[in-house]
């Protein structure tokens, strides 16, 4: 995959603390880890991981834990510069619909969305946009 030195600088940043935040996943049900790693705009990185609950409707999924983290923690919405989402049992990852909305909502329309597997020649990048075109807004 051909990156712009930023946008490989970036997943080069990210992907390290992804790999982290999959090890912190609650996954008992489905064994299935999956870790996020938030770049603020002031160069921060934040962490999210998915966290499962028996009735699964009550599961966060790590886009979503590292977003809500990140605004929790005081930094605006649209204040991010891109997200590496990563799962090391699949090879390659993509964001869930509740997810996506959620990203619609609190990033930027053009911010970049790395997703990676244990094959990492199989990543793929999208942006926010990209991922959830005719998205539902106010």
């Amino acid at each position: 995959m051909s990156r712009s030195p930023e946008a490989q600088a970036q997943f080069e940043r990210l992907l390290p603390e992804a790999i982290a935040a999959a090890r912190a996943a609650w996954c008992p049900h489905s064994d299935f880890p999956v870790g996020a790693a938030l770049l603020t705009l002031d160069e921060h990185i934040i962490r999210g991981c998915n966290v499962e609950n028996v009735s699964y409707g009550l599961t966060n999924c790590a886009e979503r834990s590292a977003l809500f983290s990140a605004i929790a923690q005081g930094h605006a919405p649209a204040s991010f510069k891109a997200m590496l989402v990563y799962a090391p049992k699949v090879a390659l990852i993509a964001p869930c619909g509740a997810c996506r909305q959620v990203m619609h909502e609190l990033m930027s329309a053009g911010c970049p969305v790395y997703c990676v597997g244990h094959d990492a020649t199989a990543a793929r990048d999208w942006t926010v946009e990209q991922l959830l075109p005719g998205a539902f807004g106010f």
